[in-house]
């Protein structure tokens, strides 16, 4: 496999984005900020993991707050 020096994301699991989001902004902020169930009604990694797989849309919103988080950080 090639390797993906623009791809701030290459080799990042969607469970460590999940974790990280959590450990910085909490499920109340990331439900309030993207409102899907899996944030806002009894949140975990578990349900997030599995409804983001399946939603690309969401997925795309949540690594998107990620990359926000990232850019922030530095």
């Amino acid at each position: 496999m090639p390797s993906q020096p623009n791809n701030p994301l290459h080799g990042i699991k969607l469970e460590q984005i999940i974790n990280d989001l959590v450990a910085h902004y909490g499920w109340e902020y990331m439900g309030y900020t993207i409102k899907i169930k899996c944030f806002t009604d009894n949140p975990s990694v578990k349900s997030s993991l599995k409804f983001l797989r399946r939603t690309p849309w969401a997925r795309t919103k949540v690594e998107d707050m990620y990359l926000n988080m990232l850019r922030n950080r530095m």
